[in-house]
């Protein structure tokens, strides 16, 4: 069996080694270099892929799997040639780690005024700007599947009184549930904090938008570690300027990497990072690809397997 690796932002780095080493017998080729050492590209069976050019996957004949390398597979599924095969979304514990830790660093900057400390550091000044207890401090999440519920699990950790939303009711210990609708409407109203950590899909686009921020407290902030699709951009600029919300800690973007000269990169209350929240490591993940393959080897359920009709 041969699987491709096509990445348009990652060089292989480590796959290369992780993958030989649990799975040796596998021919892995590397992006943009379908023949490998003399091969047909009818030969690759196997994909793993991030944000791969339209086209490329339908130009392989004998494709069976398709493997993502992130958690979410809306490129892929707005790629109108994307072939009817299975499609295997990355779910591994170092991805679900490093989002649950940049959420709660996200939330640490905000509630603990970190800005305004190392403005006071360059000031030379010594003064104590006091906080609220943690628990005194509502941080409400946008979408509760494995992400989510990691970064929830850690919030509660560090005593945050914390708030979830999903599209159906979901109950997890200690985190104050909202489903629907009316469920956004009830809790929005409650929260210092809003994370989106929500699938891109046809629902959720643009949902972070001025009816939304408008639902939130005054001086509320937003964290969108999702992605980009899930923000009016403008929308936030607005209630930003206005003094509604109080900050926006932004991962992800409709344009990436963020154009030069946008506002995000300079406004006073926006804080960016390039896509970093989550990072797909090959030493942490490749179990979860090398499962992938041993299931689709022997016929096994796939793991992680994503309903298209659902977009996750």
């Amino acid at each position: 069996m041969t699987l491709l690796f096509c990445s348009t932002t990652d060089e292989p780095g480590r796959w290369p080694e992780e993958l030989g080493k649990r799975l040796p017998d596998l021919e892995v080729r590397y992006w943009p270099d379908l023949n490998g050492n003399g091969g047909d590209p009818a030969d690759i069976d196997m994909a793993l892929v991030w944000k791969p050019p339209h086209g490329l996957l339908a130009s392989l004949p004998n494709l069976k799997l398709i493997v993502s390398l992130g958690a979410g597979v809306e490129s892929l599924l707005l790629d109108p040639t994307l072939p009817d095969v299975p499609l295997v979304r990355m779910v591994s514990e170092g991805l679900t780690v490093d989002m649950a830790g940049y959420v709660a660093l996200q939330v640490l900057r905000w509630h603990r005024q970190l800005d305004e400390y190392k403005d006071l550091q360059r000031a030379g000044s010594w003064k104590p700007l006091g906080h609220k207890p943690a628990s005194e401090v509502s941080v409400g999440i946008l979408g509760l599947g494995e992400l989510g519920t990691a970064s929830a699990r850690t919030l509660l950790s560090m005593d945050y009184r914390v708030l979830g939303w999903s599209r159906s009711p979901k109950a997890l210990e200690g985190v104050e549930g909202f489903a629907g609708p009316e469920g956004l409407a009830a809790m929005l109203p409650q929260c210092d904090l809003l994370v989106c950590l929500l699938p891109l899909t046809p629902d959720t686009q643009g949902i972070l938008n001025r009816d939304l921020f408008a639902a939130l407290p005054q001086g509320a902030v937003v964290v969108n570690a999702a992605r980009g699709g899930h923000l009016v951009e403008d929308d936030l600029l607005a209630a930003l300027d206005s003094g509604h919300l109080a900050g926006a800690s932004l991962d992800v973007f409709v344009e990436e990497p963020l154009p030069e000269g946008h506002p995000f990169w300079r406004h006073p209350k926006v804080h960016v990072t390039p896509h970093v929240a989550a990072i797909t490591h090959a030493s942490r993940s490749a179990d979860v690809v090398a499962d992938a393959v041993r299931a689709f080897r022997e016929g096994r359920p796939l793991p992680n397997l994503v309903d298209r009709s659902k977009g996750y």
